[in-house]
């Protein structure tokens, strides 16, 4: 029998719910590639009204990339902050054409923390991270790209948040970045090493166990200068 919702279902929640179907097990956990934070028509909005330049150096990420501005940490006034605080690969790859319609000299990337913690599967994580190289390659072929590993968590830092729990999926992911990275010929800058300390987000480097504060932008700093990638 055929059953008529009244709701519209997400596409991205029928492929979850399929798969679980498929797999037998109503316990897998669902994820919805359609799901966007509340902030992101308003941000996405004011990133298409601001001027692009071709020596624009653009930061592009989630909450850990929006969380401070880049020109002044930097203290480069061509750093743009394209971070969206939630945002996942799917949010990215839907306004990506905004990045590279400017031409940009760099971006740097990092995301997939979010679609981690929203359980969508590392597969699918990289296989959009390959997405969105092949579409910067496509649409600014002069861009310089630079991925960015997923960094650690630590979960003994309160609140309690849904990325504990999941290092094997951070792990894995960086893991298939770092081969993508070789096999597609675009840097990948490894973070997540150096923000650890005894297997966990270094506590002096976060205030929630997520987040950065401002010792680890300081520290994110030092290793884009120190490496010399800006």
């Amino acid at each position: 029998m055929i059953m008529k919702f009244k709701n519209k279902i997400t596409a991205g929640l029928v492929m979850a719910c399929m798969l679980a179907v498929v797999n037998g097990n109503a316990q897998s956990p669902t994820w919805d590639s359609t799901y966007r934070p509340g902030s992101y028509p308003l941000k996405v909005a004011q990133f298409k009204v601001f001027p692009n330049a071709a020596r624009d150096i653009i930061f592009l990420g989630n909450s850990i990339t929006a969380g401070v501005d880049w020109a002044e940490l930097l203290q480069n006034s061509n750093a743009r902050n394209r971070g969206i605080s939630g945002d996942i690969t799917f949010g990215v790859l839907e306004r990506l054409h905004e990045v590279t319609e400017g031409k940009p000299r760099k971006v740097f990337i990092l995301i997939g923390t979010n679609d981690i913690a929203r359980n969508i599967p590392d597969a699918v994580i990289l296989d959009n991270y390959k997405r969105i190289i092949r579409q910067i390659k496509r649409e600014s072929p002069a861009t310089k790209i630079y991925f960015q590993t997923v960094l650690p968590v630590n979960s003994d830092v309160p609140p309690k948040k849904s990325h504990y729990g999941k290092d094997e999926h951070i792990a894995a992911v960086n893991e298939g970045l770092k081969k993508l990275g070789r096999d597609e010929g675009i840097t990948v800058i490894d973070l997540h090493p150096l923000f650890l300390k005894g297997g966990k987000l270094d506590k002096d480097l976060t205030y929630d166990g997520l987040h950065l504060n401002i010792n680890g932008y300081k520290r994110w700093e030092k290793i884009l200068k120190d490496g010399k990638y800006l």
